[in-house]
């Protein structure tokens, strides 16, 4: 097993050429991570996914829910912005498994300020992005589950918006050695999106040295931006069980098409099935390494409540904390 999973990061890291398209994508909330379990195991999850943050990294993943799981994670995004998700899945048996999601990355008001103006006009403007989502998944066999997300993608600032649909695809086949998992997700499948607004709006003078020459209507034309695709494949499998302990890890390489190719390592260790501690390091990142966190799940009645966080480290970036609150019924 050890030999396999070093075979596996050397063919990734070694056969990817770079991208040469560093930072050609908009809409990049949606690359962000949300569940700060994903964050704790440096986001090497598509194997590993099997709750209702699953729709955020693999929607196949939501078929392992029992019955119904509601999630809700917030962080404050480098002290500026306020990043929050939410899903909910309902397992229906043999007809599969919904799920309904949603992501608002948002920011406070600011003023507006102009060349005659550097301190402010007085005028406020905000910006956000919003996505929401509907998600299917289903066992195939019984080692094999699929799952599709639709998604209608906003983001505005001040008057100006754009938007778009996008796709997200995921698999997952277990075996039995090691519980292993082999996993692949594909997000942020669609079309590109550009700027309107009335803001684009504005009068032309066709000729300046005839100042009372007609004013012709004219409008400011905004590039079109592709969506941040991302490939990921992955193995989710245990490591070890013992008693009280149980210890599972995940290793994924991911494939933007704005940025280079990347690895994922993670490790959980629980105990009780209970209290969980995580850690993970991603590789080929420019200023993000290393995350870490904890969790717990407590019985309430029939129900069971998780509470999770995640603290990523950055090398020049604010560090930033995630906390989420999972509700199982």
């Amino acid at each position: 097993m050890k030999n396999a999973i070093l075979l596996f990061i050397f063919l990734t890291v070694s056969v990817f050429p770079q991208n040469p398209n560093l930072g050609t994508s908009g809409a990049k909330f949606l690359s962000l991570s949300l569940s700060p379990r994903a964050e704790a195991l440096g986001s090497a999850v598509v194997g590993l996914s099997d709750d209702a943050a699953s729709v955020f990294y693999n929607p196949a993943g939501i078929v392992k829910v029992k019955n119904v799981e509601a999630f809700f994670s917030y962080s404050n995004w480098f002290n500026m912005f306020d990043l929050n998700a939410a899903s909910i899945v309902y397992n229906a048996g043999d007809y599969g498994t919904f799920a309904a999601s949603m992501i608002l990355f948002t920011t406070g008001k600011m003023e507006v300020t102009t060349e005659e103006k550097p301190n402010g006009t007085g005028r406020y403007f905000d910006a956000g992005d919003v996505a929401v989502g509907i998600t299917y998944a289903k066992y195939l066999t019984d080692r094999f589950n699929v799952g599709i997300t639709a998604k209608y993608i906003r983001q505005q600032i001040w008057n100006e918006y754009a938007n778009g649909f996008a796709f997200d695809i995921g698999t997952q086949y277990r075996i039995d050695f090691q519980n292993l998992t082999i996993a692949m997700s594909m997000s942020n499948f669609g079309g590109d999106m550009s700027f309107d607004g009335p803001d684009l709006d504005l009068v032309h003078l066709k000729n300046n040295n005839y100042p009372l020459s007609r004013l012709t209507p004219a409008r400011y034309k905004t590039d079109e931006y592709p969506l941040p695709l991302n490939f990921q494949v992955g193995i989710g499998f245990d490591i070890f069980e013992y008693d009280f302990i149980k210890a599972r890890g995940g290793i994924d390489a991911s494939h933007p098409n704005d940025n280079n190719e990347r690895v994922h390592t993670g490790l959980e260790i629980k105990f009780f099935d209970r209290f969980f501690v995580r850690g993970g390091y991603r590789y080929n990142y420019d200023d993000q390494k290393f995350s870490f966190g904890a969790g717990a799940n407590v019985p309430f009645g029939d129900s069971f409540v998780s509470f999770d966080y995640a603290y990523s480290v950055y090398e020049l970036l604010p560090n930033v904390n995630r906390i989420a609150l999972s509700i199982m019924f």
